[in-house]
């Protein structure tokens, strides 16, 4: 799992920042990617990355100001012209069917693919047999949602060299103990998978949040997570502005963090009017709270350790 930023900046692009969009890379997990909002200008942003449209499984819209959606609609007929054949589904807040139906129909845009529009509330928006994603509401303006991304357990490892020092040589028998199963050997041994395999291995937790006032909300959604993706649109000296404006301080950021026990935070929807040592300043401040935190840049790719 890797996160690329595609647009970390807040309200309106910038040169240095465009508006916002989130890739999560699952390439190793699912030979997909997924994109968490899509700014007006995402397709461009993509264009200087390693990510193809045509392997784009999932969009997940976290609200519907213009800063995070107006970037759909060229995003999704390219990827018509880009080979995307494969369905794609676009998750969101209520309302987010009726924007994009009549744009589509309007324009008369024609997709090569299947479009699924999945209006999400509060409670698991998607689950297979290796990831749950579910939501939750914020404090915006507007509804808000967050996202939480939850691999599932992966089975423990498979003690080989205990295996070999049993005589039991490598093969598809090993696949078989790994599953846990109890195998009989051509000796007659009887062998008990489970004692052969170590504890599950936990699964990684990424929480990406929408625009929001610090919450209860955004605590639970970023309990325990690997990676928290935070929005950052002030300075602890303009907190009543953010207050005022529904949005959070790099301080309050962090204290989110702290207080739901993530091991990473990651700061985005940066104004325009942080730069240098302005930047430098909600680094700090969210640093006194909370050390493992970071400022990203657009184009800058994290993992998910």
């Amino acid at each position: 799992m890797e996160l690329v930023f595609l647009g970390t900046g807040a309200g309106m692009p910038s040169k240095g920042r465009n508006v916002s969009a989130i890739a999560l890379k699952l390439f190793d997990e699912r030979g997909t990617w997924w994109l968490f909002d899509c700014g007006e200008g995402t397709q461009h942003q993509l264009l200087h990355s390693p990510l193809k449209t045509s392997r784009l499984e999932f969009i997940f819209i976290t609200h519907l100001h213009g800063d995070h959606v107006y970037g759909l609609p060229g995003l999704l007929t390219s990827r018509s012209n880009q080979g995307g054949a494969t369905p794609l589904t676009l998750f969101g807040p209520p309302g987010l069917a009726e924007m994009m139906e009549p744009l589509l129909r309007l324009s008369q845009a024609r997709l090569t693919y299947e479009l699924i529009i999945k209006e999400v509330a509060e409670g698991t928006v998607f689950e297979d047999g290796t990831f749950k994603v579910s939501c939750g509401m914020l404090d915006h303006r507007i509804d808000s949602y967050g996202y939480r991304i939850m691999e599932k357990e992966k089975p423990g490892k498979l003690d080989k060299a205990k295996l070999v020092a049993l005589g039991i040589p490598a093969g598809p028998i090993f696949g078989r103990i790994k599953n846990g199963e109890t195998v009989r050997l051509p000796d007659g041994r009887l062998i008990d998978g489970k004692q052969f395999v170590g504890p599950p291995i936990r699964g990684k937790v990424v929480t990406i949040l929408g625009d929001t006032r610090k919450c209860e909300a955004a605590k639970t959604l970023a309990r325990d997570a690997d990676l928290l993706v935070h929005e950052s649109t002030f300075d602890d000296s303009r907190r009543d502005l953010a207050e005022s404006y529904f949005h959070s301080t790099a301080r309050e950021a962090a204290e989110t963090a702290k207080e739901a026990g993530a091991k990473k935070l990651i700061l985005t929807h940066i104004s325009s009017r942080y730069q240098d040592e302005e930047l430098d300043r909600l680094l700090r401040e969210a640093r006194e709270e909370f050390s493992n935190t970071y400022v990203a840049s657009d184009f800058w790719s994290c993992p998910v350790k």
